[in-house]
């Protein structure tokens, strides 16, 4: 019997140091979820802030239902696509993904 309480008596003063390397890993975790998930998210949202506020008139892009075309006119949150000839569509902002400009010509 005694040899139960001297084991409960060397694990107590270890639950303390335990609890302070869980702590350990918590912070552990969240710094890594931080620069592996968080700040590339972040940097991928500021990139695609900067390329839609320097869209033009002209450029070829593609929205996020896949439908390509040239931006023919660019108003406060909202782009007119030209998808054919005389055939625009008014599509806003957000839904712009990529510049096609450099994209080959597909026949």
């Amino acid at each position: 019997m005694s040899s139960i309480l001297f084991i409960t008596a060397q694990a107590a003063p270890q639950a303390g140091a335990s609890s302070a390397n869980m702590l350990l890993m918590m912070g552990l975790m969240i710094v890594v979820f931080y620069f592996f998930m968080i700040r590339p998210q972040m940097k991928r949202q500021k990139e695609m802030a900067k390329f839609r506020s320097a869209l033009q008139k002209g450029d070829k892009v593609v929205t996020t239902g896949g439908i390509y075309g040239k931006i023919d006119e660019i108003k406060e949150n909202i782009i007119i696509l030209e998808v054919a000839p005389n055939i625009k569509l008014k599509v806003d902002k957000s839904v712009v993904l990529n510049d096609m400009s450099d994209a080959p010509i597909q026949k």
